[in-house]
């Protein structure tokens, strides 16, 4: 397959075992499911399996993860989920249960991954995960979930009060019915309520959905100060599209995950896609860590990561990468080191 930036994936050596390096007796075995094909890919194939790649292609050339005294090389076990929630946790219990990998890095999205921190408990596996964001996965305490992305509430009080501050005084509200979206649209509603920004109108939409013509032009009749899409990429895509093509523009325009992807300002063009907000968590000037992890995926997939979740990808491989290298292959002692430790990444200090 070949990395296009949007829905067909990262270049992998074999689609149906998905292994990207060859294995050898003491190689490490690292497994996951992501999403190649479906609504979930095109997400997926930015954020994720490319930071995957990339990551065990650099650990095996410097020779590998260096495990009490000695390197040992990665070998990377990934599948396609075929974006259904169903497949993805069947395959991690392959990965888990039978395979008995090493370790395991996450799917993606936010449902997903609650779909499957039951899974990583009973079978003691880390999730370092870092495109699921909602704090129904946090209040659940699982000691084996560790989430890499600011949670809902925090984000939208900030959207809220951005939007007050700018004198919105009514606000239209879509968004996709999954986990993410209804996480989202709960607490925004909340802090709209705490802001005095009146709610125009409030919908949800099918993942998948194909056409939202009809609920933006009774949005735009509405005439809201501001319309927020609480969306993932295919959705974020659409929106924008429909909305130009209804000259629906008002004075605050948000749409969630994808517009922060590089990919999202080619296709749509720069004076389209100028003055939208969305979700964004970093960029490469933040630190020189930053600057050189994103030339390095440059060099590597002539694409440009994402502004969102791709450097927090990143940050989890190299904390899985210090605690393995710090305490060995025992995963609860992994567990315990990522649960008690303070790690340098590209994006900062975590703890």
């Amino acid at each position: 397959m070949r990395f296009d930036g949007f829905a067909r994936g990262a270049v992998l050596a074999a689609i149906a075992l998905g292994t990207v390096l060859p294995a050898a007796a003491q190689d490490i075995r690292i497994g996951y499911a992501i999403s190649r094909t479906g609504p979930f890919a095109i997400g997926a194939q930015i954020t994720q399996e490319p930071n995957y790649i990339m990551w065990a292609e650099r650990v095996n050339a410097a020779g590998g993860l260096s495990v009490g005294g000695k390197k040992r090389k990665i070998e990377l076990i990934g599948y396609d989920d075929r974006s259904e929630p169903e497949t993805m946790v069947r395959t991690y219990e392959k990965l888990m249960g039978s395979d008995k990998v090493d370790f395991i890095l996450p799917p993606w999205g936010t449902g997903n991954n609650f779909a499957l921190m039951p899974l990583a408990k009973r079978y003691g596996y880390p999730m370092l995960s870092c495109t699921a964001t909602g704090r129904k996965l946090v209040d659940l305490k699982n000691p084996w979930f560790f989430p890499l992305l600011q949670q809902p509430d925090v984000m939208m009080e900030a959207l809220a009060t951005f939007l007050k501050a700018r004198g919105v005084k009514t606000a239209a509200v879509i968004n996709v019915d999954e986990l993410f979206g209804l996480e989202q649209a709960n607490s925004l509603e909340k802090a709209f309520k705490e802001k005095g920004i009146q709610i125009v109108e409030k919908k949800s939409y099918p993942i998948g959905v194909k056409d939202l013509m009809p609920v933006l032009r009774d949005i735009k009749d509405k005439n809201p100060g501001a319309f927020v899409a609480l969306s993932y990429p295919p959705d974020t895509f659409l929106i924008t599209a429909q909305s130009k093509a209804l000259a629906f523009n008002p004075s605050a325009f948000y749409a969630a995950v994808g517009t922060a992807f590089p990919f999202y300002r080619d296709k749509m063009g720069a004076a389209t896609v100028e003055g939208i907000m969305g979700l964004g968590t970093w960029n490469p000037k933040m630190s020189p860590q930053a600057k050189a992890y994103f030339d390095a995926h440059v060099a590597r997939w002539k694409k440009e990561p994402d502004r969102w979740a791709s450097a927090h990808c990143w940050a989890g491989l190299e904390i899985l990468q210090q605690s393995i290298e710090k305490v060995g292959l025992d995963r609860k002692k992994v567990r315990d080191y990522i649960a008690s430790h303070q790690f340098d990444t590209v994006i900062g200090k975590i703890y």
